[in-house]
């Protein structure tokens, strides 16, 4: 079927419509945007500069920040500009790129979020073949695969909506481009494509879930039946306590949108829960992971501390 589409642009309805709102709206991601930037770039930076974390764990927290600082730019830039402008349109193309590329990273941090669980459970339970099982081939490889995946899973999504016959309106009920709204504006059937998405969701994000916590129940079982140490399990534990809140903050709301199908009473729910998943946990990544690392914490007043003294002595000079 060719794409019968006529639509040149469409129109995204935002956050609000209340004109008094969007600069308080426009500060608060702005701040929300900034602090993503901020706080996933120094992870990245750190990871890249101290050797002491070229580890697979922190190869994978530094991938998940990248992750982060691109997904919250694929929205946050185009709703800020929108909360300034009279006129939010976006184009088609662009409607479309911007569809693909927020389920092309939103999965590679579903299922990458999955492997750093079972890095966890490689690392507690295999401990003296951590870096035989965990080498650099099997962590570029699974990094690789992921995105690859991802990529073409995001694809399937983003031909099948440019292929719909959009006649309805040309407004958009939410503050980005994603599938559910715009199949609300296509009038050819949209039920297979619906279904497609609520079961492909839920095969990624619940099949990721499920690995997570499969990981988890087994690194607690070992340490219980193994050590049976209270101090242990309490110290494996907080190592992974970090991921598993990561990992419910983004898992949960993900699974809320795309598990069900589309509908106008379900679209305001949807767009407060995106703004979670969107804006809110990329924020909070770099906070949870820092806040709870020792190894992190040293290494950023490690590298605080050469820039101090790198300055003080430019300042002598």
């Amino acid at each position: 079927m060719a794409n019968a589409t006529t639509v040149q642009e469409f129109l995204l309805l935002g956050l609000t419509s209340t004109q008094e709102l969007q600069p308080f709206f426009f500060v608060l991601f702005f701040m929300i945007y900034l602090i993503n930037l901020v706080g996933n770039g120094a992870i990245l930076l750190i990871v890249i500069l101290e050797p002491k974390l070229h580890s697979p764990m922190y190869f994978f927290l530094g991938n998940l920040s990248c992750l982060d600082i691109c997904y919250s730019s694929v929205t946050l830039p185009k709703v800020l500009m929108n909360l300034v402008s009279s006129r939010k349109a976006i184009s088609f193309l662009g409607c479309i790129a911007q569809l693909h590329f927020f389920h092309f990273l939103g999965s590679t941090e579903t299922i990458l979020l999955a492997i750093m669980a079972f890095d966890r459970f490689v690392a507690i339970c295999y401990p003296l073949r951590y870096m035989l099982i965990m080498n650099q081939q099997v962590c570029l490889l699974l990094v690789g695969t992921v995105w690859l995946i991802s990529f073409f899973y995001a694809l399937m999504h983003s031909v099948m909506t440019a292929r719909h016959n959009f006649c309805h309106s040309q407004k958009v009920n939410h503050f980005f481009c994603d599938v559910k709204p715009l199949l609300e504006l296509a009038c050819n059937n949209t039920l297979p494509h619906q279904w497609l998405l609520a079961i492909m969701a839920g095969i990624v994000s619940m099949g990721a879930f499920l690995l997570t916590l499969l990981s988890y129940f087994y690194i607690i079982g070992f340490l219980l039946f193994k050590h049976r140490s209270c101090s242990v399990l309490q110290k494996a534990l907080s190592t992974c306590a970090s991921h598993f809140m990561v990992v419910c903050l983004f898992y949960g709301p993900v699974g809320f949108t795309y598990s069900r199908p589309a509908s106008a009473s379900s679209m305001v729910q949807d767009r407060i829960v995106a703004i979670i998943y969107s804006a809110v946990t990329p924020v909070l990544n770099p906070l949870i992971y820092t806040l709870r690392n020792k190894e992190v914490m040293l290494a950023l007043r490690k590298i605080s501390r050469k820039k101090f003294l790198l300055k003080l002595h430019q300042q002598h000079h």
